[in-house]
């Protein structure tokens, strides 16, 4: 068993690494990086168009090709599409976390087509996938564009929320995590088991800080079911793989909000730079409902790939900032490995 699982988790870091990689090395400049969402929005169109055809016939063409089932899952009578994905969830997360970078393209002209095609592909997977947590990870992306006005006073808001968050946590009688179990859009959502993998990972912290824990399935009813990827790293790497996983992300905004502070003055650039960042918050809000483990990695792993290939370019005065037309092929040049993410 334990020859089995050294096996499966080899695997697991090939796929991760591997898939990382081969990205990084394809997307190179920001030609690349529109590319790549062009190529996307046509993808989440036809994988859109297949999940609204399951929830219309309950069946699903991709089980024709085998590795999911041809019949359509049904909870509380209404069906969830899964299209070419294990789980309705991830399939409806696909769509959900590509909607910034779609609404990115809106602002040439040219790409408005594409853009479109995108939207509606994304939204399509969300709505069949009748699942919260990609309604969510939906709603969460749109809402912090709306935060577009507010780009200068983010510090602000962060530590305002934080203060909020203390504050229910000190006056609420159950833990401020447990506002998850509240959370269900589509009346047969299970909120109340992520706050249980949560509320169980912080009460078994001795189980897992140093490199995981084997046996988490006993902590509860459906605790097998790591259906959060912030406690699954922590239950299956430790506290380290926890810490880096929030590096990952800690850094992806860091290095989006440098590079969109280095473009000011080119209202485009500034704009797709915010588009990456409410991407990257739909991934966060996905990440409290669902462990990335099939296709939706490379969803994952492709944002990753987008963000490092930018690099801010100072101008000799110290006192400016090179625009970002001027140095449209420097920002967006060949990767730099030492800073990647």
């Amino acid at each position: 068993m334990e020859t089995q699982a050294l096996i499966k988790g080899s695997g697991n870091l090939l796929d991760a690494l591997g898939g990382y990689f081969v990205l990084r090395f394809l997307v190179r400049d920001k030609q690349d990086a529109e590319r790549v969402i062009k190529v996307l929005a046509v993808v989440a169109l036809f994988l859109g168009l297949c999940m609204v055809n399951e929830r219309i016939t309950r069946r699903n063409i991709f089980g024709l090709l085998g590795g999911v089932p041809f019949e359509a899952v049904v909870r509380d009578g209404k069906p969830r599409s899964t299209g070419s994905f294990e789980v309705y969830i991830t399939a409806g997360v696909f769509g959900a976390t590509l909607l910034p970078l779609f609404i990115s393209l809106w602002s040439e002209t040219k790409t408005r087509t594409i853009a479109l095609v995108g939207i509606c592909g994304a939204t399509l997977m969300t709505l069949t996938s009748n699942s919260s947590t990609p309604l969510l990870a939906y709603v969460g992306g749109i809402v912090s564009l709306c935060f577009w006005p507010l780009r200068k006073g983010m510090r602000a808001f962060r530590l305002g929320l934080l203060l909020v968050l203390v504050a229910l946590h000190l006056t609420m009688k159950a833990p401020v995590w447990s506002l998850i179990a509240r959370v269900d859009l589509t009346g047969s959502s299970s909120g109340y088991q992520r706050y249980l993998l949560i509320d169980n990972c912080i009460r078994h912290f001795s189980d897992w800080w140093l490199i995981g824990a084997k046996d988490y399935s006993n902590w509860g009813n459906d605790m097998w079911d790591l259906s959060d990827q912030y406690v699954a790293a922590a239950v299956t790497g430790g506290l380290a793989t926890l810490v880096t996983f929030i590096l990952v992300i800690s850094r992806s905004f860091g290095r989006l909000g440098t590079a969109r502070k280095f473009a000011e003055g080119s209202r485009k650039q500034e704009w797709f730079l915010w588009c990456l960042c409410a991407a990257v918050l739909s991934h966060v809000v996905a990440y409290f409902g669902i462990g990335y483990f099939d296709q939706m990695q490379l969803a994952w792993y492709s944002l990753l790939a987008i963000i490092c290939v930018y690099r801010p370019v100072r101008s000799k005065s110290p006192a400016k900032v090179a625009p970002f037309e001027e140095a449209d092929t420097a920002a967006f040049s060949a990767p730099v490995y030492a800073q990647s993410v």
